[in-house]
């Protein structure tokens, strides 16, 4: 977590944006990339999904702010288990959701909270979406309802998370063979300590020369032995 701009606890990384984007393919592919490098790990779910006030376009206030709070105790909770916690999620996207249930006002008086809790990431991942939605039989599949959320992440992201903690990442790149390594070793350099953990030598995860493929023999010609 950040105080006064130094990390003082467990590295916590936040992968956001709105919904149908690989947030939850892209937090598990960091987790993995970053337990390679020795370091532990815990992994904070998307909470929303246990709203039990309602979620999507008809969610109220109320509902959103049950999962903005939910957010933040399930950082409390986990946080000091692992020398990571890689999170499905931040208080930031779920502000975007709660103002938007609210008509773009803060009835709970909430913005100071959502403001302090955004500095206590040391690194967030913000995935953009340029993929179409898919049904998954929980979250909405309205392209109209994504781009109001995405508008108002636009507008309040800059003045939450600076951006030297801010990485942009298109939702069409992410998969299983993303190359996580990069924003690792930006989110040690944030932390100022080095990714690997003692006794884990980086040379064992260097990327293996490419395979050369070997030659295909040429089919040979059947002798002839008739003279």
């Amino acid at each position: 977590m950040h105080e006064n701009g130094e990390s003082t606890g467990p590295w916590k990384v936040a992968f956001i944006g709105s919904h149908g984007i690989r947030k939850t393919t892209a937090a598990h592919g960091f987790a993995s990339a970053v337990q390679r490098a020795g370091r532990s790990v815990e992994y904070g779910r998307e909470v929303v999904r246990d709203n039990p006030l309602g979620i999507n376009e008809g969610a109220t206030p109320e509902a959103q702010l049950w999962v903005l709070v939910s957010q933040i105790r399930q950082e409390l909770e986990l946080a000091p288990k692992a020398a990571v916690l890689v999170l499905d999620r931040g208080v930031m996207d779920n502000f975007a959701y709660y103002l938007r249930a609210c008509g773009g006002t803060d009835p709970f008086a909430v913005a100071p909270l959502v403001e302090r809790w955004s500095a206590t990431y040391d690194l967030v991942v913000r995935l953009l979406p340029d993929l179409a939605l898919r049904a998954d039989g929980v979250r909405s599949t309205s392209d109209e309802f994504r781009d109001e959320i995405e508008a108002i992440l636009d507008e309040r992201l800059p003045a939450l998370v600076e951006e030297r903690r801010l990485v942009n990442l298109a939702a069409s790149d992410i998969g299983d063979r993303y190359e996580w390594w990069p924003i690792a070793e930006r989110l040690a350099a944030l932390a100022g300590e080095p990714l690997f953990a003692d006794g884990v030598p980086r040379r064992r995860f260097r990327r293996p020369a490419p395979a050369v493929p070997k030659p295909v023999p040429k089919p040979q010609l059947p002798l002839d032995y008739d003279v």
